[in-house]
């Protein structure tokens, strides 16, 4: 008999995640605070509590896909969270990129409660939770990790089991979006620069995606947004913000300076503050772009 499973956080990623797990066939209870989420996992085939309390009680393996550190924090550690309420030897699945402390915090607290833990941060982006094909790297007991195996098959291709810490993951995931401010910030800078120069987005993109300067980022970026004109955030500036502070935090623990890392943030808050922020991340362009045209007024 399959585990009855939950699935707290129905938005970009939560949601396709959970369909694809509706549609192998286990039964999924879901909760969001948005009502159109909830309306469309519901209409998938997916039982919609109105309670994170009553979800938890209700399920077997617990997942959550939450934005920021604080709101994880609040749904496994409130009075009506997944701790209080989870039935003893249930399976905790955190698919959220927080901070590596809290990691080890809520595995401990977890394990202190008869509860298991796993932290499994991914990357991929919304295509790839469409697709079931993303990248999971996951922190944890290796029975815990094989307990969850099925589950993380069913959403994702190239699934890491990294170790025993439970904040293993995050740290590797955190320097993967550290990269990823890298490359979008190059990507854009390298258009803007070529286009002043009046050599074609199209045309730029045909020789260097054959050249060095390819990169995985770059075809994301210009092919599923700048190309298309269309900024809805399939990772949008804000959150990639967010994780950037988060790797600058890791980074000021282990006493490494981060030389260009460090100016991201910056960086990155200010593309938010000129409005982006709730775009894709690859909106750096529209940011860069506004500036060359203010100043060449």
């Amino acid at each position: 008999m399959k585990e009855k499973l939950g699935f707290i956080g129905l938005g970009n990623m939560g949601l396709p995640m959970s369909i694809n797990l509706l549609r192998a066939g286990y039964e999924v209870y879901g909760f969001d605070t948005n009502a159109k989420a909830m309306e469309q996992f519901i209409a998938e085939g997916g039982i919609g509590v109105k309670t994170a309390q009553e979800l938890v009680k209700q399920s077997d393996v617990i997942m959550t896909s939450l934005p920021t550190p604080q709101i994880v924090e609040h749904i496994f550690t409130s009075e009506e969270g997944i701790l209080q309420n989870a039935k003893q030897g249930s399976l905790l699945i955190d698919f959220s990129t927080v901070n590596p402390e809290l990691n080890d915090v809520l595995h401990k607290k977890a394990q202190s409660l008869g509860l298991r833990y796993l932290g499994a941060p991914v990357s991929g982006g919304v295509i790839g939770a469409i697709n079931a094909t993303l990248t999971i790297m996951i922190g944890g007991e290796e029975k815990d990790y094989q307990s969850g195996a099925r589950i993380f098959g069913i959403v994702g291709k190239n699934i890491y089991h990294l170790g025993t810490s439970p904040s293993i993951g995050t740290r590797i995931k955190l320097l993967n979006n550290l990269m990823i401010g890298f490359y979008t910030q190059a990507v854009a800078e390298t258009i803007v620069l070529g286009e002043n120069m009046g050599i074609s987005a199209n045309t730029l993109y045909e020789v260097l995606s054959n050249s060095y300067g390819q990169s995985r980022i770059y075809e994301r970026n210009y092919l599923e947004y700048m190309k298309n004109e269309n900024y809805e955030p399939g990772f949008s500036t804000n959150l990639l913000l967010k994780d950037l502070r988060l790797a600058k935090n890791m980074a000021d623990e282990a006493g490494v300076p981060l030389r260009i890392g460090e100016q991201l943030v910056d960086l990155y808050n200010d593309i938010s503050a000129d409005g982006y922020g709730e775009n894709d991340m690859s909106a750096a362009y529209l940011s860069l772009k506004e500036k060359c045209i203010i100043k060449q007024h």
